[in-house]
């Protein structure tokens, strides 16, 4: 980053054209895995750019790969750029995998630092690996060797997988034909993986040159002819004045709730919150906080890739605990919740893409507090099972009570402090022991007890 650069405002209509010492060139950068936040920035910063009038947009990028709707936005925004876009790979140890590759390939001018990389196209598997272990390329080995390929009796995995690679593989080499680049290994980056350093790039012409630095880039690339939405141009970057465009709120709140642990754990805390809400009503805080997270964690599931099986066993996880914590099931329904939980949150993310897969340390830590909860809960229902009855029907029989007052065969005794009617086959005296031996409604029967001392509201001491 350019500390203390700012973005001017576009020149009004009418003013002349820039000389070359007001001329702007604005400096975007793309660090990390490409994902939803990341087209954000880009598009809102080429509008930036477009508004301050720049001659040229420098994009710095380096990136293990990312998410190919997002990287394909990336690239319709540098098609339909009304100014150049070059695209440099740096610093030195910086690279340009997967999503990298093409963005680099689609490019007005693409460049690389000395000590970078780039390549490594092949699209990533979606919800699973190469079947059988088998990489892009190797079904030619196996032809070569006599193998007969049956299409009827084909993996439908495999071929999801072939369909994807050969998507790749046909748009990767229509942006090269389109910028006049290496078609032959672009398709090598796809089909078998392969890599290139700047220097091997360069030579095989998958890019246009290597700059030491900023100023060493806008040097080299200045007065190149190149092609972009309007026509031909020429790039004029020599002696231009640098503008750096930072991500404003908006990005850098969609890049953290992107995130797919972030998002996974606003959706979980949403979740809870608005159950114990509902658990202790009027409490507020819960609930609203609740209430937040779960929209920001569905919106960010909204523009990831997410498999919503996943989603459906994470809901069903975290109703079969509930339903523990509401009604004995001796376990089974917390421990059936906690399996699916732990498996939806695995699937959640429907996408092995660098950086956009759930941590394992996050789902086995959720799955971890989960599981003490509901088995806590199971644990102090067993208890409370196992626990002598208190109070009832089946408390008061057998129990000592306390004569106040007795006449006849009727009389009031104390039991618990409390004053109950009782009855009786004999007499008592005031301040007698008796037992409880049955129940009629709200009167007890009662007959004498042995004479033991006893506290006030007739338990035994």
């Amino acid at each position: 980053m350019l500390a203390g650069l700012s973005v001017l405002a576009a020149p009004e209509e009418g003013v002349p054209a820039q000389s070359n010492s007001q001329r702007i060139i604005a400096l975007l950068d793309i660090k990390g895995p490409i994902g939803p936040a990341t087209s954000d920035y880009f598009s809102s910063s080429m509008e930036k750019a477009r508004a301050m009038g720049a001659s040229a947009i420098v994009l710095r990028i380096d990136t293990p790969g990312g998410l190919s709707s997002a990287m394909r936005d990336i690239i319709q925004d540098i098609i339909t750029a009304p100014a150049p876009v070059i695209t440099y790979v740096a610093p030195g140890g910086a690279r340009a995998a997967s999503a990298g590759t093409y963005i680099l390939y689609a490019s007005h001018v693409a460049a690389m630092a000395p000590g970078t990389n780039l390549g490594a196209a092949t699209p990533v598997p979606f919800s699973s690996p190469f079947p059988g272990g088998k990489k892009p390329g190797e079904d030619k080995k196996e032809k070569k060797k006599g193998a007969k390929d049956d299409k009827a009796a084909e993996d439908p995995i495999t071929a999801s997988q072939r369909k994807a690679i050969n998507d790749a593989r046909a748009y990767i080499r229509a942006l090269a034909q389109m910028r006049g680049r290496n078609v032959e290994w672009a398709e090598k980056a796809v089909t078998e993986g392969e890599s290139l350093s700047s220097k091997e790039a360069l030579a095989a012409n998958v890019i246009d040159l290597i700059a030491d630095d900023i100023t060493d880039l806008l040097n080299k690339a200045d007065g190149r002819v190149v092609k972009v939405s309007a026509g031909e141009t020429k790039v004029a970057t020599k002696g231009g004045v640098l503008r750096e465009i930072e991500p404003d709120w908006r990005a850098k709140l969609l890049a953290v709730i992107t995130n797919p642990n972030i998002a996974y754990i606003l959706l979980l805390a949403g979740i809870y919150g608005i159950m114990f809400e509902f658990y202790n009503p009027g409490v507020f805080v819960p609930g609203v906080v609740g209430a937040i997270c779960l929209l920001l964690g569905l919106y960010a599931l909204h523009v990831l890739p997410v498999n919503y099986a996943g989603l459906g066993l994470i809901l069903l996880g975290i109703a079969f605990m509930t339903a523990e914590v509401m009604m004995p099931s001796f376990g089974v329904l917390g421990f059936g919740g906690i399996v699916a939980l732990g498996i939806g949150s695995i699937i959640l993310i429907d996408t092995e893409a660098p950086g956009f897969g759930i941590s394992w340390a996050v789902i086995g830590s959720v799955m971890a507090v989960s599981a003490v909860l509901s088995f806590t809960v199971f644990a102090m229902a067993a208890k409370a099972w196992r626990r002598p009855v208190v109070s009832g029907r089946e408390a008061m029989i057998g129990a000592a009570a306390r004569v106040i007052d007795w006449q006849g065969t009727e009389g009031r005794v104390r039991i618990r402090s409390e004053v109950w009617r009782a009855r009786g086959d004999q007499g008592f005296a005031p301040g007698d022991l008796v037992r409880v031996t049955a129940m009629d409604g709200l009167v007890l029967q009662v007959s004498p007890a042995a004479q033991t001392k006893g506290t006030d509201d007739g338990h035994s001491a």
